[in-house]
């Protein structure tokens, strides 16, 4: 680690915002309670990126930081360097701070994701709508070419890249791609009843639901999802494997 940090009160944290809610602090900090290091780990809410300046000058010993909505591209700009992999992507939820003060980007979204998905996979599982286009759903379409997985994006406006708006899809279309991952907030606490506009009786149990929300564990997404006997996955298991390869590199 650090010669130039007292490694007795490194700081790691989160920078989003409206992030009260996050599962990072409390997953380090119980971390860090049971392998008894003292380490702590802050929520950083930003009203505006530009103010991550201010918090890299004037938080001593801070190592490391992961990045979460709406920060995950819009970040980029101000780090230093991004990994290969980053890059690609197009977006950043892990930064690596060198003793030099240097801002690494890095991408575990992917990681998480592909290794979270990876066990459910039937033949059948040959192609993916991805809703939502923000900086989630870049890493969600990374790990999906790896995987070699046909997808196409859908959202509530047309933009490059879009093939589908939500009042696009038929039963027909939902039939003929059986996977469905929601890389949008609707359906986070509080606003539990809601969930992603499509054709749910299209839904089989051929098809999986992904849903990178994980408060509450069971969104209405996922909720039709079950009634129709489709495999259902939250986002704890991606959020808990992307945490672990973000401490990975903080550690290296």
């Amino acid at each position: 680690m650090d010669n130039k940090q007292d490694k007795s009160k490194l700081k790691f944290g989160l920078i989003g915002k409206n992030i009260s809610y996050s599962f990072s602090r409390g997953y380090f900090a119980s971390k860090f309670k049971k392998e008894e290091l003292p380490y702590t780990y802050v929520n950083f809410d930003l009203e505006s990126i530009e103010d991550l300046e201010d918090i890299i000058k004037n938080t001593p010993n801070l190592k490391g930081l992961n990045v979460t909505i709406p920060y995950k591209e819009t970040v980029i700009p101000i780090l230093d360097d991004l990994s290969k992999k980053a890059k690609k992507i197009g977006a950043v939820n892990t930064i690596k701070i060198t003793r030099y003060q240097k801002l690494i980007g890095y991408n575990t979204d992917y990681y998480g994701f592909k290794n979270s998905l990876q066990p459910h996979l039937k033949k059948h599982h040959t192609r993916a709508l991805i809703l939502g286009t923000g900086g989630a759903s870049k890493a969600i379409a990374y790990a999906l070419k790896k995987l070699k997985i046909q997808y196409d994006y859908v959202s509530r406006s047309e933009k490059k890249g879009v093939k589908f708006l939500y009042s696009d899809l038929t039963a027909d279309i939902i039939s003929t791609y059986t996977i469905i991952i929601n890389c949008t907030p609707i359906g986070t606490f509080p606003n539990v009843n809601e969930c992603p506009d499509l054709p749910y009786d299209a839904i089989t149990k051929k098809h999986i639901l992904y849903d990178l929300v994980y408060n509450p564990e069971q969104t209405k997404f996922l909720s039709c999802g079950d009634v129709k006997g489709a495999i259902t996955i939250n986002g704890s298991e991606m959020l808990k494997l992307q945490a672990d390869k973000a401490w990975e590199i903080w550690n290296k």
